[in-house]
This record gives structure tokens, sequence and C-alpha cells, in this order.
């Protein structure tokens, strides 16, 4: 079960993960809890559609019901428990996935919190962000520039998860050539952070993400729906959640280069898994993300090297949950955040 806080008498709204099945997911109201000391109560401003919010809704990632779901938060401090955390209220904040990790771990210890295994992630074990009110850990939060865009704070926990993937350690060199499979926003995000490091970035996807692969476009990057057989990529990043994808970056890799798994497929697949031994390919990926990899995100944001702000294709309220849900899982648009009604 998730933590119980202590409840104060007013309800909101929140999009709660009752039990097994999608249809489990429903919108209901919530008690608001206290702000303990060493937390804060942040209004929700909006919080963005994982892929990992399908899957808990289908119940192909772990979860502990009933807890209240989204885990991509932006929001602003209206309330801490410690009075010596002051200085956080009235600040725009996104926030790490983390409710809590056991801090005493060999993982912990090294500073791997996101691979403890006793953490417990805000939006399938903790409460989550698609409410009206949430609260968090002060040492996880992290204020966004006021000059960003309105709802761009919601991909800052994305770009964190694909820095730590790319740059924790760094993977990528000026003037590699790099292919990333799968247009969604992280794939999105994979590229613009390839193209922030000075390679030269390919995003491949199918003929049906024509609008989302001119997105990316505009912002520079090369897009192709073609097949790649060549082999000559440096770095291959799989940001699709198709067995398909990773194929298609396994054949882009040439020899000795590295494949970087970013997306979850949320199921075991069939890879033709030989060509890292054929290619002797380095294969890596990162989960969640670190400290390190959100300064390393924070630090691209104010160098505004990464544009978050056309990433946000739809936002809809959390009445509507279920149907951009639904939308989101058919790929449809880049990134969908819910805003609180």
């Amino acid at each position: 079960m998730t933590t119980t806080l202590p409840a104060t008498d007013t309800m909101m709204k929140a999009v709660v993960k009752t039990g097994a099945g999608v249809a489990n997911v429903v919108v209901t109201e919530v008690p608001v809890p206290f702000t303990p000391p060493g937390f804060a109560r942040v209004r929700v401003l909006a919080t963005g559609i994982c892929g990992t919010d399908v899957h808990v809704a289908h119940d192909e990632y772990g979860y502990e019901p009933p807890v209240v779901m989204g885990h991509e938060i932006l929001g602003r401090v209206v309330e801490v428990g410690n009075p010596d955390d002051g200085r956080w209220v009235g600040t725009r904040v996104a926030c790490e996935t983390y409710f809590s990790a056991c801090e005493r771990c060999d993982m912990c210890r090294a500073g791997r919190r996101n691979l403890c295994l006793h953490r417990r992630s805000l939006g399938s074990f903790e409460n989550g962000g698609f409410a009206e009110f949430v609260i968090l850990p002060v040492l996880n939060l992290h204020a966004l520039p006021e000059w960003l865009g309105e709802y761009d704070g919601a991909l800052a926990k994305p770009l964190a998860c694909v820095t730590h993937c790319l740059l924790d350690p760094p993977l990528i060199q000026a003037g590699d050539r790099v292919f990333v499979t799968g247009p969604g926003a992280m794939g999105q995000l994979a590229a613009q952070v390839a193209l922030a490091q000075g390679a030269a970035v390919t995003l491949a996807g199918l003929p049906n993400d024509a609008e989302r692969l001119a997105v990316a476009q505009k912002l520079g990057i090369r897009v192709t729906t073609g097949t790649v057989d060549d082999a000559s990529f440096d770095v291959v990043i799989k940001c699709s959640g198709s067995a398909a994808g990773a194929a298609a970056a396994f054949r882009g890799a040439r020899r000795g280069a590295r494949y970087v798994q970013v997306g979850i497929f949320g199921r075991d697949v069939l890879l033709p898994f030989d060509q890292v031994l054929y290619k002797e390919l380095r294969v890596s990926s990162g989960f969640a993300s670190t400290p390190t990899s959100w300064r390393r995100a924070m630090a691209l944001l104010e160098q505004k090297r990464v544009s978050l702000g056309p990433l946000v294709t739809k936002q809809v309220p959390l009445s509507q949950f279920a149907a951009a849900l639904a939308a989101t899982e058919q790929g449809e648009g880049l990134k969908t955040v819910v805003i609180p009604d």
C-alpha cells in the first residue's frame, strides 16, 4: 500500500489506479494529505502522460493499488512541512520520480538511488501527480526557470531520464553519427540531447509518424521513414516501444558502436541480439534518473540547448484522462499533459 499521510478535510480530484486492468483507472475524489516535515505540498500545474503510465494502467509495470498515477509533474510549491524549507514556497518545480529510497544500501550509498531495491516511485507505489495537489520530498525538488514555457516543465523529468542514459557517463562525442528510433517524446529529447553534443542525428519513424517527425525537422534534426541498412552509425538509441525499432537500431549500428536502450518494451520481445557479438556492440541503458542527470538536464534548459515547448502537443483536463490515455497508447501527438480541472 502507498504511504499513509494524515489527511485534511479537503477533497481533490485525482486519477487513481484501484486494481487490475485499465477499467480500474478512475477519476475520483481523495483527501488532500497534510504536509509532514521534509515534504512540500505542490499545486499541480500539469503532469505529462508517460509510456510508463500506459504500462501501469495495463498492469505491465509494478504498482501498489490504490495509488494516484502520474510522475512527470510540474507544479508550484504552496506549503512546506518544515519552516527551514520556506524558501521553496512559490517556486515552480519539477520533481524526481522517487518518493523514497532506503538510503542505506550499496546503490543508495553510491549515489544510485534509482537502483535501490526499496525505492518507492511516484505514480506507481506512492501517490503521484494526476491530481490537484501532490506531496513531494523537498530533497527531490528542482526549481525551474520562470521564463520556461507554461507546460515545458512537465518534460523536465523525461529530459533527466535521457541525460542519464546518454550523458552519465557521456556516450556521444562531437561528430558522432547518431541514429534514434521512435519519434515520441523520448526519441525527440534523445535526438535533441545528441544534437547538443555536436552529433549528426537521424530520427527514424514510420510513415504515420509524419506530424511527429515534422516537429523534429523544425528543430534541425534529420528524419527518415525509410529502412536504414548501411550500418554506419556510431551510436544507436532505441526510444520506441517495439521490437522492430530495436532491430532497426541493431541494423544501423556500425561495428564497435554503442546501443542505448531508452524506451521500455513493457513485455518480453525477440531481438537479433547476436548482433552484439558480431559487431562487438557496447550495450547500455539507464533506469529513471539520478541527481547528476538532473543537473545535466537543468543545465541544458538554462543554456537553451533543448526545446521542450514544441513537444507539448495537447493539454487535457483531468476529467478527460481516460480518453487522453487511450490516445497516448495509440501514439497520437507527442506529449499530452493533464491539467487539474
